[in-house]
């Protein structure tokens, strides 16, 4: 029998107006201490998220996710935090923010693959 992995996960959301807490899923972070895993998933629909805020600037939120992305992947272009360990990359991504783009608190969960289970959270919460 296969080891189940623990996984915790995060939803990523973007709040137009941040002041009105109002949001919308647009992402999913995954992250497995034991295998060093970590895998963002992310999808932008303008449509929706101008139906928040016309003044929204949908391709500095684009850059921004992709930015999680590569911290994510822990490539140096990321400076200092695209260094860390894959636990310190998770955390960092999914600290408590009053900006734009937001996480839920991290979620628990066990699973037989992590890349099915990420892409599963991501169409499930996301799309």
């Amino acid at each position: 029998m296969q080891e189940k992995h623990l996984y915790e996960y995060a939803i990523i959301r973007v709040l137009p107006i941040v002041e009105r807490e109002e949001f919308l899923n647009v992402g999913v972070i995954l992250f497995c201490k034991k295998e060093k895993f970590i895998k963002v998933h992310f999808t932008i629909n303008k449509a929706k998220l101008g139906s928040f805020s016309e003044e929204l600037d949908v391709d500095q939120i684009e850059l921004n996710l992709q930015s999680f992305e590569k911290i994510a992947m822990g490539t140096e272009k990321c400076g200092l935090i695209g260094l860390l360990d894959v636990a310190s990359r998770f955390r960092w991504l999914t600290a408590v923010r009053s900006s734009a783009i937001q996480t839920s608190r991290p979620h628990p969960g066990l699973c037989d693959d992590l890349e099915q289970t990420a892409q599963r959270l991501f169409e499930e919460l996301v799309l």
